[in-house]
């Protein structure tokens, strides 16, 4: 006898072959003398649900991430990214140059806005391209496929960064620090420390975290698992702050500090809005202190002292 759900055959029960092809109903069934009397009663009907979980196998279940995009693809957006830049920033030197030609390439090359205005010109279409990069495999889908999320508690995040970065102060104290980096020519006046405290608020944590956590991690993830991803991730993200920071290991393991608490926050809440605010938070909060420490970036000779 089969019992039938739809057409389909789902369960086979043996019956006697001599017996009426049609089973008699349980109330008529034949009960033998020491059988209990609560086997009267009608068995419960097994739910549908269950004789298709009974019929068929549960399916495997897949990566906890799994893009819609190929690692190549992630690949060739960090070369564009990097060929973009060095375009952008020697656009805008040159435009620079036209209107102080009696300035010499190499100081306008290294002059804040000309790296600014560069790297911000480029991030407009590093931004156009991943957006383009989503749509074409998930059409109408770019938030939901790059995993954006914004979180309800949104406030918590920021609050998240200010933390972060308040407990990794103690080791710009314990580690190593070399006395002059690269990023402090960003520092020279209150003009550059502007340009650079708004460009590392606001556009920078952006494009940082859409292409680490919202593009990379999720690709290793698929492959090499979630322990293991967020630790390459974190080695990426501190590896492209390592030229501003002179090589130094003391601030690239501050550096890579943040990472992994960045990739950890996107592997457990799923949510890259929520690693952008920490990030924004987080720098936030080194140029304010920047901002109190040289009396509102009127001082900054205190920077370096």
């Amino acid at each position: 006898m089969y019992i039938q759900i739809n057409g389909n055959h789902l369960l086979s029960v043996p019956t006697n072959p001599a017996s009426d092809p049609v089973a008699p109903p349980e109330s008529q069934a034949a009960i033998s003398p020491d059988q209990p009397a609560t086997a009267l009663r009608a068995s419960p009907p097994t739910p549908q649900s269950e004789l298709i979980s009974a019929a068929e196998p549960l399916a495997p279940r897949g990566p906890t991430e799994n893009p819609p995009w190929s690692g190549w693809e992630v690949v060739a957006l960090a070369a564009i990214t990097f060929v973009t830049i060095v375009v952008c920033v020697l656009a805008v030197a040159v435009g620079m140059h036209h209107w102080t030609p009696h300035t010499p390439w190499v100081e306008t090359l290294t002059r804040p806005e000309v790296i600014v205005g560069g790297q911000l010109l480029a991030y407009v279409f590093i931004l156009a391209l991943m957006y383009k990069i989503v749509s074409n495999h998930s059409p109408g889908r770019v938030g939901e496929a790059i995993r954006w999320n914004w979180p309800f508690n949104w406030r918590t995040y920021l609050m998240a960064g200010v933390g972060l970065e308040l407990a990794l102060l103690p080791f710009a104290y314990l580690l190593p620090m070399p006395p002059n980096l690269p990023i402090d020519q960003f520092f020279r006046t209150a003009r550059d420390a502007y340009i650079l405290s708004l460009f590392g608020i606001l556009f920078a944590p952006l494009i940082e975290e859409l292409f680490f956590r919202g593009f990379l991690y999720p690709v290793l993830a698929r492959r090499l698992g979630v322990p293991l991803s967020v630790f390459l991730t974190a080695i990426a993200f501190a590896s492209i702050h390592a030229s501003q920071l002179k090589y130094s290991w003391g601030p690239v393991l501050v550096i890579f500090l943040v990472g992994i608490a960045l990739t950890t926050v996107r592997a457990l809440k799923k949510s890259v809005a929520a690693t952008v605010l920490m990030h924004m938070a987080y720098n936030a909060t080194i140029f304010a202190a920047a901002f109190v420490a040289t009396g509102g970036f009127r001082h900054m000779e205190k920077f370096n002292q």
